[in-house]
């Protein structure tokens, strides 16, 4: 009789188990996925790297390099200084790519600009891919 009881509470184990190990990795998020980044506001480290973009965007303009920086929809006049991230999304390629949409201000007006900025944390870099007003 106990042996009978044996194999369905080891099964029940193993199912739980199983379920729970996928549901942890769902929140992850899938590798080359986009996953949604929440509370981006009171994230010091997404703040940060919208921080970082407008000031490798100021840096890329004031030594007059025409790049990818400036997109591809008209271009960017002048510099910005940085309000805030208000949305952010993640990929995890090579390290974790990130979308932002950041507000910055340009001659007083603020205005909304797209960055993309890869990281990876075992080198120690970040580096802005692109940065450009966005179409919104």
């Amino acid at each position: 009789m106990q042996r009978a009881m044996v194999l369905p509470i080891l099964l029940i184990a193993v199912i739980s188990i199983v379920s729970a190990a996928t549901e942890v990795s769902a929140e992850r998020g899938k590798v080359g996925g986009w996953t949604k980044i929440r509370d981006v506001k009171g994230n010091e480290e997404i703040q940060e790297l919208g921080r970082f973009s407008v000031e490798q965007f100021n840096k890329s303009h004031q030594e007059g390099r025409r790049s990818h920086l400036h997109g591809h929809r008209g271009g960017i006049r002048g510099l910005l200084e940085f309000e805030e991230v208000v949305a952010a999304e993640k990929q995890v390629v090579s390290g974790i790519k990130y979308y932002l949409e950041v507000n910055a201000k340009q001659g007083g007006v603020t205005k909304t600009f797209d960055a993309v900025v890869v990281v990876k944390a075992w080198l120690r870099s970040r580096e802005l891919l692109s940065f450009a007003p966005s179409p919104k």
